[in-house]
């Protein structure tokens, strides 16, 4: 075969290599929808913003994946499973949405991963904390990418019962994060060397805590855990402080609190509790640079979960690029294969179940005399490895490990 001949034949191959990509893009693009919390009590930590950080990862992807358009559509999912559900089937059934990010209440979470996986649709959990989410509500068409209460629990609870805090009262929000949390807690107290000896639940979005906070004063208990998140936390926090929980010598424990959270509340309230974290702003000069950026789109700094769906939107766009198909399982099984190194996390994989693994941080609320500004509101105490902060293997429920 003549050189001419050969070239021909290469370009005649690539040409049709690249249509055959191309034609794996269905309906002529990618189609994202961004489904969270846009007015409750969790749209500080994800919410709009979060919106806004999905929208940075396709602009700084081109805006587009082999000459098709990226399009981004969203929705408030009020924190109810039922409206959340009801936006997802229409999404993927009728608007040809090949996935769906956000995702910050743990039921809202679970109920549409069912979705995905009966429409053969993927998604990608960024706000939800519940770890059943990879464990028995796990699914082939879902990961769950930032953090987990089994993460958490691993950090904040195991600190707290070191340092002595041997007792624990949990304020429990009565949903499936706060029923993960309260069990992942439950778990590390008692293998620490601790005891639980009380807990009480409270509705979700509950406007007034004064009798928790009197019943868990009144347990004795060395520590009182906050097993909530969002405005129920920084309103737990408040009411605390009102009625003297830490000046009468118990901890406050606070098992998810965002930067948000702790922006909101102020240095003065929030000073001195510990809490786990995936992600913060200050760690580095890519952390920084890219909140930099952030906080001139928004006006604030973004907390791990605003971070997380921007890394996990352009690990998404990348897989497709790799692989030149929108398809569930190629994006994922690509996903699965590639090492995760951004300003997020550095040497992050994803597991078989879904997990999402790197490294987590204990951090600590600066003092006033400590913070420098407003957003200087964390000092960062260990490194805890990923392999350390997650759920093994070994331990998983997870269909997808033991029907191996």
């Amino acid at each position: 075969m003549t050189m001419i001949k050969k070239l021909l034949t290469t370009a005649i191959a690539t040409t049709l290599m690249a249509g055959a990509a191309q034609a794996e893009i269905s309906n002529d693009m990618v189609k994202i929808g961004y489904l969270a919390d846009m007015s409750g009590g969790y749209r500080d930590m994800g919410g709009p913003n979060g919106l806004i950080a999905l929208e940075m990862a396709v602009a700084d992807f081109g805006g587009q994946m082999n000459g098709k358009k990226i399009e981004v559509v969203s929705a408030d999912d009020r924190n109810s499973p039922d409206i959340a559900s009801s936006t997802a089937r229409r999404w993927v059934e009728n608007d040809n949405v090949d996935m769906i990010a956000g995702l910050v209440a743990s039921s809202v979470s679970i109920a549409v991963s069912d979705i995905l996986e009966e429409s053969g649709k993927f998604g990608i959990v960024s706000g939800s904390a519940a770890s059943s989410i990879t464990n028995e509500y796990c699914t082939p068409n879902h990961i769950h990418y930032i953090y987990d209460t089994y993460s958490q629990a691993n950090g904040t609870a195991s600190a707290i019962v070191n340092e002595g805090g041997k007792t624990w009262f949990i304020l429990t929000v009565d949903y499936a994060y706060g029923h993960a949390m309260e069990a992942d807690v439950t778990r590390v107290v008692e293998a620490s060397g601790g005891e639980v000896i009380g807990t009480i639940r409270f509705p979700l979005a509950t406007p007034d805590f004064s009798s928790f906070i009197l019943q868990a004063q009144g347990s004795g208990a060395d520590v009182v855990a906050l097993a909530s998140a969002g405005a129920d936390t920084t309103n737990a926090i408040t009411t605390a402080g009102e009625f003297g929980v830490t000046q009468s010598g118990q901890t406050l424990a606070a098992l998810i609190l965002y930067l948000s959270d702790a922006h909101a509340l102020g240095v003065e309230a929030a000073q001195g509790i510990q809490l786990t974290t995936g992600w913060y702003w200050d760690m580095n000069d890519d952390t920084r640079a890219w909140s930099d950026r952030f906080m001139e789109k928004t006006g604030v700094r973004p907390t791990m979960i605003h971070a997380g769906i921007y890394s996990s939107t352009t690990q998404y766009l990348n897989a497709i690029k790799a692989t030149g198909s929108d398809e569930a399982q190629a994006v994922r099984k690509q996903m699965i294969a590639t090492p995760i190194n951004d300003m997020f996390a550095t040497n992050g994989r994803i597991r078989e179940d879904g997990r999402m693994v790197h490294d987590m941080y204990l951090a600590q609320v600066k003092t006033p005399a400590e913070s420098k500004n407003e957003w200087d509101l964390y000092k960062i105490i260990r490194t805890i490895p990923g392999d350390e902060a997650f759920r093994p293997l070994s331990e998983s429920q997870c269909p997808l490990i033991t029907s191996k």
